[in-house]
Formats: C-alpha cells, structure tokens, sequence
C-alpha cells in the first residue's frame, strides 16, 4: 500500500511539472513549423508601402530571431481585431488606438496595443481657398460621418482655430462644438464621400485613404493635423491578444519594424505623409 501510493506521489508530481512546463513554453513561444518560429500578422489592404516595409521586416525578423513572419491582408475594418482574439492571426497592425479602444469596448476587450507604428496627419482641403484665413463666414466643411473620424476631424478644425470643443472628452461630435465664431456649417457625411463633394463645399476635411485616389495633395491643402496631444490616440500600432502582450517574440518583431529602415521606406512610399510614431515627441 505504501509503495503505491508513493509511486501514485511520484506520478502526480511528474505530471504537475509536465503541466508547468507545458504552460511556460505555450507562454513564451508560438508554434513552430520545420524548427522555424511562424509568426502571422493581420493587415487591412496591401499597398506597395505596406507590402515593402512587412517584407524588410520579415527579413530582420528571419534574419537576427529565425522567425518566419507572415502577413494576412483583410478587405475591411472589421475583420483583423476578430482574427487576432479568434486565434487566426498572432498580431495585427491596421488600427490607431482610438479604434482599438473602440473595439475593445464593444467586444469584451482582449486585445492590447504592443508597439506604435507611424501616424498619418490628415489634412482640410479645399478647391476654392488656399488659406483658412480666406474661408468666408458661414462657410461649410464636410467632416466624416463615423465616430472616430468625425472626432479627428473635429479636432483638426480645433487646432486650426475655427472651433472651440468641450474639454475633457476623447471622442467628441458636432454636438460637442462649443465655440463657432464664423458659424461654419460643419455638414457630416460618409467617409467615402468626404472627396467627393468637396467641389460642392468650401473645405473638408479627408482621410488619407481618400485623399490620394481623389489627388487631394498639397495644392489644395489649407491645414495640416499637427503632432500634438490630440493626435496621440490617432497613433497606428502592432496589437496582440491581451494575454500575450509580453511575449518576447512578439517584441523582437516590434524591435524590427521601429528602425531607421523603415522610416525610410515610409519617406519613399508615402512622402511627408506618414510619419514613424515610436519616436516622436508630442507637444
């Protein structure tokens, strides 16, 4: 009887260390294919940019950590955040931390910001003034219509000097304009549609998305979003599932996109309009 249930001891103990080591390496690393490290992540379309600066990484990341890093591109918004908690992607790298935190709210959490990635300023266009200055009272702006980017918006006209907002609130609305000295007409439409009826308009503010296949460029830019505190949430990031954030291969991967190689794919690709994040200093 002893021996039994010393040896019945001795099996329960090797079973408990099992586990633990089961769960220090499940932690710690993600499956691995040939002796290789796999690493997928979720991006939203696949521009030239885009394809270039996972491709340098990827590189690095084989290079210096053996990790073979994968990119998964998805048609809409909507799709990375539910692949990463699903499990069907390791990270992803689309969103600002407005949306995140948007999403994260809406779903139960579960996803956490690991590393920034650059910060594309928006800009207010208009065809027929070429200063802020030049735009008449009563003159109307088109906004985007979606949550988060009506409140960027709103914060771009904020910053330029012709509305006052609430203070303390990270999202605002129309709702939230305070001040309005010229009574501009800020008029709300879809974001798609926010290049499109700036000839019907005096400025709108549009998204880069939009901006470019609608060549919205310098020459029609009266106000450029600045780098300051209000433009902190507008941050693009690498996110992970909450529960992984620490995980050191991930951050080797953080590691490999913040270098002085991808700012200059940035510089090639998108020019002034794309600015690296992890190193920039809000004032």
């Amino acid at each position: 009887m002893r021996k039994r249930r010393q040896r019945n001891i001795i099996i329960g103990t090797i079973v408990s260390l099992l586990i633990i080591v089961a769960g220090y390496f499940s932690f710690f690393w993600t499956p691995k294919s040939n002796g290789q490290t796999k690493v997928s992540v979720g991006i939203v379309g696949a521009s030239k940019g885009d394809i270039a600066i996972w491709k340098s990484v990827a590189q690095t990341v084989k290079q210096k950590y053996g990790i073979i890093l994968t990119t998964k591109s998805f048609d809409g918004y909507d799709q990375p955040d539910k692949a990463l908690k699903s499990g069907n992607v390791d990270l992803n790298a689309f969103q600002h931390y407005a949306f995140l935190n948007a999403w994260n709210k809406a779903n139960h959490g579960g996803i956490t910001a690991i590393g920034k990635t650059y910060i594309s300023p928006i800009r207010l266009y208009s065809k027929k003034y070429h200063s802020l200055n030049a735009l008449p009272e009563g003159a109307t702006i088109v906004v985007p219509s979606d949550p988060t980017n009506e409140s960027r918006a709103l914060f771009v006209l904020k910053n330029a000097g012709l509305i006052k907002l609430k203070k303390g609130k990270v999202l605002v609305s129309v709702a939230d304009i305070t001040a309005n000295p010229n009574h501009f007409k800020i008029k709300e439409v879809a974001s798609e549609q926010t290049s499109r009826v700036i000839d019907d308009v005096d400025a709108a503010v549009v998204n880069n998305d939009f901006a470019g296949p609608a060549h919205l460029g310098d020459k029609q830019t009266i106000f450029v979003e600045p780098l300051n505190k209000d433009s902190e949430q507008w941050i693009n990031i690498i996110c992970a599932r909450t529960k992984d954030k620490n995980k050191k291969i991930y951050q080797e991967i953080v590691k490999a996109y913040q270098t002085k190689k991808t700012k200059q794919i940035y510089k090639k690709y998108y020019g002034n309009k794309q600015i690296a994040a992890w190193d920039v200093k809000l004032k």
